[in-house]
C-alpha cells in the first residue's frame, strides 16, 4: 500500500470537506443531476474516445497508484550477487532450483533464458521487447486518466451552461432559480474536484510508477547479461549499484 497516495487523497478531500462544513454544510453540495452531467458525461466521452476493453482495462491499471509490489534496488543487487555466486561455484543450472522460489517473474524468465543458454544478446532483446509493451501499458492507463482530468472540466462548464439555461427559462418562477443555479455552479466544482484531485495526480502516479518499474526491469536485464557472462559477484555489484544513488547503495563486498 502506497502511503502517499492514500494520505494525499484523505488530506485533499478532507481538506475540501472541512471548508465546505465550516461554511455552512454539506448538503448544499449534493446535486445529483449536476453528478450525472459530469461523471455520466465524462465517462461516455471516455468511452467515445478509446475502446472498450482499455476503459475497463484502466481499472486494473488503478490498482498501481495505490499498491505497489516491485522489489527495491538493494533486494535485486541481493539477489543476483547470490545468484552469481552459486552460478560461479557450481554453473549455471544449479540455478534451476533456485529460480521456483523467486517472487519476480521478470527475474525467472531472464535466469531462465540463461539457464536455456541463449545468447546475451538475444536475451537482452526479449527482455527488452516486454519492457516496451509493459511501457506502452502504462502510458495508455496515465493517458486515459489524464484524458478523463480533461473531459470532466468541461463537462463541468457544459452542466453549468444547462444550469444557466434553465435558470434564464424560469426567471419568472422565484421557486425554480436555486435550483437550476446550483446546477450552473455544483457542474463546475464536481468537475474541477474530480479532474483536480483524482484523475491527473492518478495519471502523474501512473507515470511515476511505470518509471520506477522500468527502472527496476533494467537493472534485473543487467543482472541477467551479468549471470550470462559468468562475471565475478564484484562485478556483478558494481554494475548494478550504477542504477541506484549513492546513498542508496550498500556494498556487500567490503
Amino acid at each position: 500500500m502506497d502511503i502517499a497516495t492514500i494520505l494525499g487523497i484523505i488530506s485533499a478531500f478532507g481538506l475540501v470537506i472541512m471548508a465546505i462544513t465550516m461554511g455552512g454544510g454539506i448538503k448544499l453540495f449534493i446535486n445529483l443531476p449536476s453528478v450525472m452531467i459530469v461523471v455520466g458525461g465524462t465517462m461516455g466521452a471516455t468511452m467515445v474516445n478509446y475502446p472498450l476493453a482499455e476503459v475497463l482495462g484502466v481499472l486494473q491499471v488503478v490498482k498501481n497508484v495505490f499498491f505497489k509490489k516491485a522489489m527495491s534496488g538493494r533486494d535485486i543487487i541481493k539477489q543476483f550477487i547470490e545468484f552469481a555466486t552459486k552460478a560461479r561455484r557450481e554453473g549455471i543450472l544449479s540455478l534451476e532450483s533456485d529460480i521456483k522460489k523467486v517472487g519476480e517473474d521478470f527475474i525467472k524468465k531472464g535466469v531462465q533464458l540463461s539457464i536455456d543458454g541463449l545468447e546475451p544478446q538475444s536475451i537482452r532483446e526479449i527482455l527488452e521487447t516486454e519492457i516496451t509493451f509493459i511501457q506502452d501499458r502504462h502510458r495508455k492507463g496515465a493517458e486515459i486518466f489524464t484524458t478523463m482530468g480533461t473531459f470532466f472540466p468541461a463537462l463541468g462548464m457544459i452542466g453549468t451552461l444547462i444550469g444557466l439555461v434553465q435558470m434564464l427559462q424560469t426567471m419568472s418562477d422565484p421557486s425554480s432559480i436555486g435550483p437550476a443555479m446550483a446546477v450552473a455552479l455544483l457542474t463546475t466544482f464536481y468537475g474541477s474536484i474530480m479532474a483536480n484531485i483524482v484523475c491527473m495526480p492518478m495519471a502523474g502516479k501512473l507515470r511515476t510508477r511505470s518509471g520506477e518499474e522500468v527502472l527496476i526491469k533494467e537493472m534485473i536485464i543487467e543482472g541477467v547479461i551479468c549471470l550470462s557472462n559468468g562475471e565475478n559477484p564484484r562485478i556483478v555489484e558494481q554494475k548494478l549499484h550504477a542504477f541506484l544513488p549513492p546513498g542508496q547503495r550498500e556494498a556487500q563486498f567490503k
